[in-house]
């Protein structure tokens, strides 16, 4: 399954989600949001009959049964778990007795962090062979019991999975990927929660047959798996209930919104031609002509728990590349490209996150729907707290003009601070707590996030609250000559396990993949700031800039190669032409290293995202444009243009021109 296909099915999701009974669909950044209002179905045959799609998540455990020869056969089983997610789409037709029939078919992919494993660790002479599952895949009936907004089911039918089989022991991986065939057998319950949307959870058993291949090097393997599977869906109707005076969205409803369920869909297709490159090291952006894409599909789905209290869980699929892996440039170009790269769809628990606000009185602001946002009414004078699962740019280093790359600028430096160690795993993600103070003026934010145990890993070290990054922001609202404007001073301190690049460079020249800053790693700490501010020069047009600095003595923890930063660039509306909704966005950024930073990328040094072997020092620059064509409120296509000189502060490759088409859309 390519990204293209994957980006078909998001696109299908994302127009169900767009149909226009029941709903609201304010203006609100080319997005339209859903109304939810709770109202019981009036008749169990029209509610219960038509077509909808939907995702669902699951935690699956399973059995893995292997017979490896290499010559002489042996006999392996290997137990499984994972936590998986992934698409639906069915018909259901009620009779008047209240049964229902239908028919339902679903792809689920694996978890990031699980990556598909099912079967690894078998020895024969010497080799290693393992299974890994790319996607599950059921055609099933279903037969159901409908009363009122409930429903009863059992369902079975076809399973189909596709399997990557590995040998370690050749010298290049080899990798024989088998469709294999199968049944699947269930039951379920679901549960008519709002007009047009239902919530299932059912139990599957999946039997996924036998598969098997024989590697060039003689290694042959036969494999079956049983997996027993719990999930959680939620599907949205495609034929819409008929429009009653009881149901139709109006304004007050709006304000006491309990639900709402978002999804976006982002593409990135992005390349170059060939560009000066005399050398190459082992992260350097390779000079040959490179095409790559990367898509997200991304659901948001908000709850309010009780007073002030919001629970957000935003499951996403993500497949993909950035160019070269996502190496060679600090100020990276494209923002939907992770540090892992996905060949296949991998399932991603983006956020978790509960938010508690208490409300200190006086003047309210209205909030409007949209992705974890709950339409209603709040204090502008408010503490807020959360914790979870989260991104830590949430929250801190915001800007109204350069802080999303699905839809305004792509360059992580850009859109973010250059010289700010973003804790993460290599998808973006930490867990950790924050607390604000908002005023009408001015707002005052701390917070405390988990540090990956090394540098660029999934794994977050768990010394709380004696390791972390502990983050702290003023930010000041202003009106300049009536337009407002906004100054931000952010400021962390990472507390954590990192290498040194002086301690690096002092290790002794005959030391093997010298200078190996993972021999340097101990408790170190690293601190940062950031200013960020941004203006309104008309309705129209806006300018922003960030400065951002560290001292660069140790190496990064999860963002990008950078002791200072400074961007600057505006955003022009489309209305002067006559196309409101559409944006055109010009920005620049220049990033440097500190001097032991430089010694050490100098000696062949490398870091989470740059090092080509050698190194002729210059601060890195990009020139980034865009033009945001917006045909439809839920629909944006973006042309983007990067000019990067002196890619990986490298003065002897480059300049390299980049190109990228992007494709996003949101409900």
């Amino acid at each position: 399954m390519t990204g293209r296909h994957l980006a078909a099915i998001g696109l299908l999701i994302a127009a169900a989600s767009a149909a226009p009974v029941s709903i609201t669909i304010p203006e609100l950044d080319a997005q339209a949001a859903v109304q939810m209002p709770v109202n019981p179905p009036a008749n169990t045959r029209s509610e219960w009959t038509g077509w909808y799609v939907g995702g669902q998540t699951g935690y699956s455990q399973g059995d893995a049964r292997a017979i490896v020869s290499d010559p002489r056969p042996m006999t392996s089983s290997n137990v499984f778990a994972r936590l998986d997610g992934g698409l639906h789409v069915g018909y259901n037709e009620a009779l008047s007795s209240r049964l229902v029939l239908g028919a339902d078919a679903d792809i689920a992919f694996p978890g990031f962090f699980e990556d598909g494993a099912v079967s690894s660790g078998i020895q024969a002479q010497g080799s290693t062979v393992s299974e890994k599952i790319d996607y599950v895949s059921t055609l099933r009936g279903r037969l159901g019991y409908a009363v009122d907004r409930w429903l009863i089911y059992g369902t079975g039918g076809l399973a189909l999975s596709q399997a990557r089989f590995i040998d370690s022991s050749a010298s290049i991986n080899d990798q024989d990927k088998i469709v294999r065939p199968g049944w699947v057998l269930g039951a379920g319950a679901e549960f008519a929660f709002a007009p047009g949307w239902t919530a299932r959870v059912e139990y599957l058993y999946d039997q996924l047959g036998q598969a098997g291949v024989t590697f060039p090097s003689g290694t042959g393997v036969r494999l079956m798996s049983d997996v027993h599977t719990l999930r959680l869906g939620f599907s949205r109707s495609l034929r819409w209930p008929r429009a009653r005076s009881s149901e139709t969205s109006s304004p007050g409803a709006a304000e006491h919104q309990r639900w709402n369920i978002h999804a976006q869909d982002t593409y990135v297709e992005q390349g170059y031609v060939h560009f000066r490159s005399p050398y190459e090291g082992t992260n350097s952006l390779t000079g040959a002509s490179q095409l790559k894409n990367t898509i997200s599909a991304t659901a948001f789905v908000d709850s309010r728990l009780w007073s002030g209290a919001d629970l957000y869980f935003d499951p996403e699929i993500d497949q993909g590349f950035g160019l070269n892996d996502t190496h060679g440039v600090a100020a990276f170009p494209n923002g939907e490209a992770q540090k892992a790269s996905f060949a296949a769809p991998r399932f991603v628990v983006d956020r978790v996150v509960l938010r508690q606000t208490f409300g200190l009185g006086g003047e309210q602001d209205t909030v409007k729907d949209g992705p974890h946002q709950l339409a209603g009414a709040s204090d502008i004078s408010r503490i807020t707290v959360a914790v979870g699962r989260l991104a830590v740019t949430d929250y801190f280093d915001g800007n109204t003009y350069a802080s999303d790359p699905r839809t305004n600028f792509l360059n992580w430096n850009t859109y973010g601070a250059g010289a700010y160690d973003w804790t993460m795993d290599q998808l973006s993600w930490t867990w950790g707590a924050l607390a604000e103070l908002n005023q009408k003026d001015w707002a005052f934010r701390v917070g405390y996030f988990l540090l990956p145990t090394v540098s660029s890993t999934n794994t977050f070290d768990m010394h709380i609250p004696d390791r972390g990054q502990y983050a702290a922001e003023f930010e000041w609202r202003y009106s300049l000559v009536s337009q407002p404007g906004k100054l931000r001073l952010f400021g962390w301190v990472n507390h954590g396990t990192m290498g040194g690049y002086a301690a690096a460079i002092a290790l002794p020249v005959t030391t093997p993949d010298y200078p190996d800053i993972t021999l340097t790693r101990q408790v170190r700490t690293n601190p940062g700031v950031v200013l960020n501010a941004e203006q309104a020069i008309t309705d129209d047009l806006g300018l922003f800039s960030r400065a951002s600095w560290s001292p660069g003595q140790v190496e990064i923890l999860g963002g990008t190669e950078g002791s200072e930063s400074w961007s600057l660039g505006g955003v022009l509306k489309g209305r002067s032409w006559g196309r409101p909704n559409d944006n055109v966005g010009v920005g620049g950024v220049v990033g440097g290293l500190s001097p032991v930073a430089r010694a050490y990328f100098a000696a062949g040094g490398l870091g989470i995202l740059i090092g080509d072997g050698a190194l002729d020092y210059r601060a890195e620059q990009v020139l980034e444009t865009y033009y945001a064509y917006t045909p439809e409120k839920w629909a944006t296509l973006s042309f983007d243009y990067q000019y990067v000189v002196n890619p990986a502060f490298n003065a002897a490759r480059g300049p390299v021109s980049i190109f990228a088409l992007r494709v996003h859309t949101a409900f």
